[in-house]
């Protein structure tokens, strides 16, 4: 189904999910419940209404409930993991395909027509191609608030660099619409995400007030999120094998930061030198498929980071360790 992270499936349930990743195994989709039918919900599309699930304890707690034979213990990625199979997917989300039906609809309400708006800005500062860019989120599956946020996906590492360059560029042009968030907006974001990664709000400030992928569009929150192209994505299932080894605190400096905006992103780190739990070298990277530590720390700086340890696997490579984050709430990467 060539999917990837930014994408929604929807089962045949009417359930609809996220898409985790860019790596996924045959005949399944790694993708965690988002919107499910639900007759009190507060959202509804086609005369049906929908509860959305935010937090991921609340997710798998819903999926050992209803689906329990999508959580798996994945023999590559050594965790548990919802895996939907192909055969139960029934409608498939794609973001650039979102954005072209929005570009193509005339009747748009305010969240629709302020998320093209937004895209409209964007490509129109950073000279990408409309192919490059998608909506995502509840806007994506017509499940979206008046108050929704804009979720955008800019797809491919060169154009992913141009955005980012132009966004730099706009959240200082004090004439624009794209305003970074002022204290306030980051209390609010930090009020939210703190439900399931615990930090200090002086920590969360230090590195979220300086990230390009979030802000406010003409008063409306949102969130960047940065992918590969298709063609860009080396690995394939069962090509490289994760396996856990505890978890670890760590201090170190990042070297290299260039996959620090995508999701999944990635830091190259050195000089690492463990404050807690196991210790096992070499540890060479910090990674994690959440949104949230995108564009957390730059190269040159020192971190301390917290997470699951695993060592990687890949044949006619030496085996290295990677600190893991986003699995668990204490969970964190924080500048020193």
């Amino acid at each position: 189904m060539n999917t990837r992270e930014g994408d929604l499936i929807e089962n045949t349930d009417g359930c609809i999910f996220d898409v985790k990743g860019l790596v996924h195994p045959p005949n399944k989709v790694v993708a965690f419940i988002r919107y499910v039918p639900d007759p009190e919900g507060n959202r509804e599309r086609d005369g049906t209404r929908y509860s959305k699930f935010y937090s991921l304890s609340k997710r798998y707690a819903l999926l050992k409930q209803k689906y329990p034979q999508y959580l798996v213990n994945d023999p590559v990625f050594n965790t548990l993991l919802c895996e939907v199979p192909l055969e139960d997917i029934k409608q498939h989300y794609r973001p650039a395909q979102g954005l072209q039906d929005l570009r193509n609809r005339n009747n748009l309400d305010d969240a629709e027509l302020t998320a093209l708006q937004f895209m409209e800005h964007l490509k129109e500062n950073s000279g990408v191609q409309w192919s490059k860019l998608g909506v995502s989120g509840s806007i994506l599956v017509n499940l979206h608030e008046a108050s929704s946020d804009i979720d955008l996906i800019v797809y491919g590492s060169k154009t992913g660099y141009r955005v980012q360059a132009a966004m730099k560029e706009m959240l200082e042009d004090k004439n624009s619409p794209i305003k970074a968030y002022d204290l306030e907006g980051l209390k609010g974001l930090f009020d939210f995400r703190s439900k399931d990664t615990i930090t200090s709000f002086e920590d969360f400030v230090r590195t979220d007030s300086r990230k390009v992928s979030h802000g406010k569009f003409r008063g409306r929150d949102f969130f960047i999120r940065f992918v590969k192209d298709l063609n860009e994505i080396s690995e394939q299932y069962g090509s490289i094998i994760y396996k856990p080894k505890g978890r670890a605190r760590i201090k170190a400096t990042v070297v290299d930061d260039s996959e620090s905006i995508f999701t999944p992103c990635s830091y190259k780190v050195a000089n690492v030198k463990n404050i807690e739990g196991t210790k096992v070298e070499p540890i060479e990277e910090i990674v994690s498929f959440r949104g949230r530590f995108c564009e957390q720390a730059r190269s040159g700086e020192t971190v301390i980071a917290e997470g699951k340890l695993e060592r990687v696997k890949q044949e006619g490579k030496h085996d290295h360790f990677r600190l893991l984050l986003g699995s668990k709430p204490s969970d964190h990467m924080i500048l020193t």
